[in-house]
Parts: structure tokens; sequence; C-alpha cells
């Protein structure tokens, strides 16, 4: 079994020394070939790369961005698996075997990712070490390999991918509209997907992840970046890849039900099931259902739930009664037109101890009062429902809607943003005028709440 490691570089010869030095002390011999791309470096990285016998490189003339460099790397690999890896990454013992146990434990499985300490998409665990040395006694301890520690995702960061030469053949090569970067793997994930393969995160393979290091001088042009491949990503796909894939993991949080229990499980607005996905992660015989009026998101979520494309506010849901032990509702209450009715009726689907699991945006959350006070709002949309909201909610509304909607609140809780100085002097300024008492509610950027029927 041979893994060809793709490796991209342009400066950073600093980062690229650390990761290469570490795959060569913690890899196997002989199990992998480095593949290194560079995109016109002027650092001395050419130079470098040339002096390296177990290198092959590619020394391009001009800076061909992430996906193009990758697939030269791709064009060029030998091994049974390829794996892309970002060049400011530290590999540590086990990394590479790991991946590979997990990748090759079943066949339906075509990609596996590692987790790290900073990463976007819930793809971090805590760590708590301070220099290199502490690294690797971290991830020696972590590193230890079990299946009970594989999830599976919806998609995977691509620092580290991990993926079967196979898929790679059926799935094509990265696309490379999203040249420079960004996108290009939430793309290349879905493509897996929909192919009908799985995607598993691997929690025992921790690798450290210095993260955005070609971009720290320059965030207005990352920003811009991302801004312009989320524009491709919605027009390749049909929706949004950052709100249809979301995770709303504090939903999942907010459940305490027995992990092997048999549970049937409905999300409104599921898009492309990631949420489902990680319940199913936890709740291991769980039966996955969605809706979603998006037909294209929905093609990728029904390659593993039960999924029906309808609008509930005008359509009867297609279950029988007393059917759920959980409806989850993602921030969706304040885009319909009549939210109380549609929480009534959700309520005959309901096993008799089966819950609603709601989040829901705070309308007088300190950064929402700051628009309105600047005239910003509602002209944006809100970054919670990627939508113009139809009715805002306030702690006590939420309180009122569901006890009206024949429902007991059984736990109601908050989440917050971290707040700056300034953000900390204006809600001391709003608490001023109208006392202490309402310091939490202009804290919580949405609530969380979970109610079961009457």
């Amino acid at each position: 079994m041979k893994t060809s490691i793709v490796i991209l570089t342009y400066n950073q010869l600093h980062y690229t020394k650390l990761c290469i030095d570490s795959i060569r002390k913690y890899t196997d011999k002989n199990t992998y070939e480095l593949i290194v791309i560079d995109n016109h470096s002027t650092d001395g990285t050419p130079q470098w790369l040339k002096e390296q016998e177990d290198i092959q490189c590619i020394l391009n003339e001009k800076n061909l961005g992430f996906p193009k460099g990758c697939n030269q790397g791709i064009k060029m690999a030998t091994g049974d698996n390829v794996l892309l890896l970002n060049n400011d990454v530290i590999v540590t013992p086990n990394w590479l075997t790991n991946l590979n146990k997990c990748l090759y434990s079943d066949e339906a499985i075509g990609a596996v990712g590692a987790v790290t300490n900073y990463c976007s998409y819930y793809q971090t665990i805590p760590t708590h070490y301070k220099n290199q040395t502490e690294m690797i006694t971290f991830a020696q301890k972590n590193n230890i390999s079990t299946p009970l520690k594989w999830e599976e995702r919806l998609k995977l960061i691509g620092f580290c991918m991990l993926i079967k030469k196979e898929i790679v053949e059926k799935v094509g090569l990265l696309d490379e509209r999203f040249s420079p970067g960004n996108f290009e793997d939430d793309d290349y994930s879905l493509r897996i997907k929909k192919a009908g393969y799985q995607l598993f995160l691997c929690k025992d393979a921790f690798i450290h992840h210095f993260g955005h290091t070609s971009f720290h001088t320059n965030n207005n042009k990352f920003n811009d970046l991302l801004s312009i491949n989320r524009k491709k990503f919605q027009e390749k796909w049909g929706f949004d890849g950052w709100h249809k894939t979301n995770i709303h993991k504090h939903l999942i949080d907010f459940i305490n039900d027995t992990p092997l229990k048999k549970i049937n499980v409905l999300q409104i607005g599921c898009g492309c099931g990631g949420t489902l996905l990680q319940f199913k992660n936890i709740y291991k015989n769980a039966t996955l259902y969605g809706i979603d009026s998006n037909k294209n998101a929905l093609a990728i979520a029904g390659t593993f739930a039960h999924v029906h494309h309808l609008d509930i506010e005008k359509k009867a849901l297609p279950y029988e009664e007393e059917f759920f032990d959980y409806i989850l509702l993602g921030n969706i209450l304040p885009l319909l037109y009549a939210p109380q009715k549609i929480l009534k009726n959700l309520n005959v689907y309901l096993k008799d101890n089966g819950q609603i699991i709601a989040s829901i945006p705070n309308i007088i959350h300190y950064g929402i009062l700051k628009s309105l006070l600047t005239g910003n709002f509602p002209q944006k949309e809100d970054p919670f429902l990627n939508k113009i909201p139809i009715h805002f909610f306030t702690l006590e509304k939420i309180k009122h809607i569901f006890e009206d909607s024949n429902y007991i609140i059984e736990a109601i809780s908050s989440l917050s943003l971290q707040e700056t100085q300034e953000d900390k002097n204006f809600i001391q300024s709003l608490c001023h005028m109208v006392g202490k008492n309402m310091l939490q509610q202009y804290k919580a950027s949405q609530y969380l709440v979970k109610a079961k029927k009457l």
C-alpha cells in the first residue's frame, strides 16, 4: 500500500521544512511518495526542493493556485491513494497508518480526513500543548486507532484529505474554477458523496495545523476569495455552500438520550444533511428524515436519509402521526410566514415524549441592535439565516409561541459570540438605559429551545 502525498508550496519555506521533516520522521518508510508542486516561490523554496532526493517536484513559473497545483500532483501520483496535504502542518506518530485503517475499513468509504488544532467545520479537538514536544506527546496519546473515533461527514476540509485513487479516477480532478483556492474541497467532498461514497473524519489521527499562513498578511484578500468562490459554488450546485452544509451541532448537544436507542429524527430545513449525519454519529440506531425546499441540496442528503422536497407551509407532512422522537428546527422559524401554525401542526407528528429542538436567532442581540442604530438592518442577510427574516424573536416571544402552540418548554439555553471591548462598552450602555436584568438577553445571539407536546 503506497500513499502519494501531494503538497503545494508558495513561499513559507520554514513551514514546508517542518512539514516534510515531520513526514519523514513519523511515516513508515517505503509506504509513501512525496510530490511537491511549487507555485513560483521567491524565498528559496525551489532551490531547497531541488536538493531533496526523496521529493518529486514541479516548479511552476507562475502561481497556478491550489486546485490546479493539486491536479498537477495528482496526475503524477503512482500510489494506491492520494493525500492532499497543506504545507503548514506538522504530522504526528501513526497519523497516516490510522487514516489508512479507516479508509480501507469499508469499500463504501471514498475519503477520510484528520483532526487538528485549527480548522473549520468541527474538525478540531481540544488541545493543551504549548510547544512541539508537548504536541507530539499529545498526539501519541490521541492517535490510538479505534473505529469508535471515526465520524461520517458530509464534507472534509482539504488541509489533510486522503482519497482512494480509484475514487479520483471515478470522480475526476479538483474543479479548477475555484482557483486560486477555497471551496474546492467542499465541491470535491460533495462530488464523492453524490457518487455514492462515504467520507469519514478520523479523530484518532491528529496533526498540527498552523492555518492560513499565506493569508495572514492579507486578510482582506482571503475574505474576498471566500466571497467570490462561495458564489461560484452556489452557481455550480444551486445552493449556498455554507448554509446548506452547516452542522447545527448545538441542536444535537441539547439532546440527552440513550446512544443505542432506536430513534426517528426529522430535520426541517435539512439542506445537504450535515446535521443529520452528525446526529447519526452519536445515536447509531437513529433513522434519518429530512425536508428542504432546495432539490439540489436534498440530492446529497438523499444518499443517506429519507428526504422530501416540499414547502411545509403549503403541504402536510407525509408521515404518520406520533412518529418522531425528535424534530429539529435550525433557525427556520423566523423565515416562516406562520411559525406558530407550523409548530402546532408539528405537534401531531411527535411521540408522547417526543421533543422539538429549535435554534432561534435573537433580535435584540447587541450586534443586531447596533446595526439597527446605524441603519444597516435588515438590508443585509441575517448571518444565521442567509435570508432576510419575516419574523423576529425575543426570549419572551419564544416562550409565548411555544406555549401557545401546545408545548411545554423543558429547557432554554443561549449561544453567545466573542465580544470586543467596543462590544462590551456598547452592551454596558444598553444596560445603563434599561437595566442590568437585560444583560444576558443582549449577549444571546441565538436561543436553543427544547420543548415537548402537552
